[in-house]
Parts: structure tokens; sequence; C-alpha cells
């Protein structure tokens, strides 16, 4: 990349400029991970400014990019994330959160949407890539093209879930109080991203798959990410379950090893990879 347009935030959390450098920028790229100094969020900075990444988004070849930006192939991994996806619907159903009518942000190809049909009767969802929308309207109820923003406010629901999103946005608090003005009274949101927290971070260092630059503008744990729902006005916010299948092809390409792209459909379930916590909106409850 060059003659890039950077911007270097204060923290997207809590607005403090104190920050410290964690992982300096590498291999020739301008991006750097540092952490606020007040709150702990760590973040990118410097980064691209916002509406640069939501042209990216908004780009029909981000599920199929070879440029290290978006997704290699998405669909290729359609097995493995609907184990994923099976997985973390069957948590939510065991705890009762299940039923109803659901929205998912960042729906991508509309796969969790699909798998969420034995849970919940209507099941909407959002995405900014029109090709996203194309495949997902024909797995839910309802797709609309782009954010939170493009669901009508008179829409509400049971539940809402935003998996591997909240990484993407550059204004967290403002994202999440959007979401929790879509819940019913008495309504469950799940939101997940990457764990900053966890061993694999720990140990791989500045080669953590989940350094995903210019893309990932925030980094949680679960005191983080508990913590922002928490001041989205979310209520009985608890850590979950949050397990991860990947196709055999993408780990072994995580560690310079090549794979047939035919044992995609082979998949390893990786501990610890995502963090999630779920909130309940008791507003008017």
């Amino acid at each position: 990349m060059t003659e890039l347009n950077l911007e270097t935030p204060d923290c997207p959390l809590c607005g403090s400029p104190e920050r410290k450098q964690l992982y300096p920028p590498r291999n020739g790229k301008p991006f750097g991970v540092c952490a606020c100094e007040k709150c702990g969020l760590a973040y990118l900075a410097p980064r691209l400014p916002e509406q640069e990444m939501l042209s990216l988004y908004q780009d029909d070849d981000y599920f199929g990019r070879d440029d290290g930006e978006g997704y290699t192939n998405y669909s290729e991994q359609e097995d493995a994330l609907r184990r994923t996806f099976r997985r973390v619907l069957g948590h939510l159903a065991g705890q009762g959160r299940t039923g109803g009518s659901l929205l998912e942000i960042g729906c991508g190809f509309g796969y969790l949407l699909d798998e969420a049909k034995p849970y919940f009767e209507r099941r909407c969802g959002t995405d900014y890539s029109a090709n996203a929308v194309r495949s997902a309207r024909q797995m839910a109820t309802e797709v609309w093209q782009g954010g939170i923003d493009a669901v009508p406010e008179s829409e509400q629901f049971d539940c809402v879930i935003a998996t591997h999103v909240v990484e993407h946005v550059y204004h967290p608090r403002a994202f999440v109080e959007a979401l929790a003005r879509r819940l019913k009274p008495g309504g469950s949101m799940l939101v997940a991203a990457p764990d900053f927290g966890s061993f694999w971070r720990k140990l791989m260092g500045n080669r953590w798959p989940s350094f995903k630059f210019p893309e990932h503008v925030l980094y949680f744990d679960g005191d983080s990410l508990s913590r922002l729902m928490e001041q989205s006005g979310l209520s009985s916010v608890q850590v979950v379950p949050y397990d991860h299948a990947f196709p055999l092809p993408l780990i072994a390409s995580k560690f310079g090893i090549g794979l047939p792209s035919s044992l995609g459909r082979h998949s390893l379930w990786l501990p610890a990879t995502t963090i999630a916590c779920v909130g309940v909106n008791h507003a008017g409850a």
C-alpha cells in the first residue's frame, strides 16, 4: 500500500488519547496495535478512515478476494461456518434465548440465518455486499443491504446477533446502542469477536491471524466486550461459549502449509478463538 490516507484515533471506547503501543507496524504496512492507557481496549492506530473501509465492504469481491483483504473464498468455509453456527444457536436455545424473530448484522451469505430455521420463525439480516445480500435473501425472511441503519426503525426483534462484526466498527458504543434499539423488551443480543485475550494471540504474537489489517480496528477480550455491552444499556451481560470450526486448508494456510481445497469439508474445532457475550434488553420489560 502506498500513499494511504491514515488517521490516528483516540480510544474508540472511552475517548482517551493516552495509549501504549503493543504491536508496531511490520511487513512494510503502516498499521500497528495499541492499548488505551485508561480502559485497556486494544485498537488499530493508525487506521484507514471509516468511509474507505465501508467501500471495501460494499465491494462484491469482498467475499472472494486474493489480495489479503476480505475473504479469500468465503463459500469454501460454508461447511465449517454452518457447524459453528449450529452449535452457537444450540447454546442460545439451551439458555431459552430463541424463538420469535432474529436479526443478524453482517450476515454474509446467510448461513447462520439458514441454520436458525429450527429456532426462529422470522429471520432477517443485513450486509454491505450486494452479492452477499442476494445469496442471503434465499435463506431468510428479509435481508437489507447496509448496516444497522438499513433496518427500518419500526422493526423489533427477539434476538440480535452480530458475530465477527464489532471488530470492524469505528464507533462501537453507538453501534451496540443501535442494535439494542432493535431489541424487544426482554430480548437478547449476542456479540462475538476474535478473542484478544486468548492463548492463541499470546502464543502467536504478531502472527495472530486475527490481526487482519486494515479491517479489524478493535480487539476485545471478555472484560472489554462485556463493558461495551453494559455501557450500551444491556444488562445481565455474561460471557457465553462460542466454539468455532475451521476448514483444514484454512488452518494449514496460517502456518504456510498448502492443502487441496477438496479437504475443505473436513474441519477442526479450535478452542478460545472467539469471545462472545450475551446481554438482555430489560428496558420496558
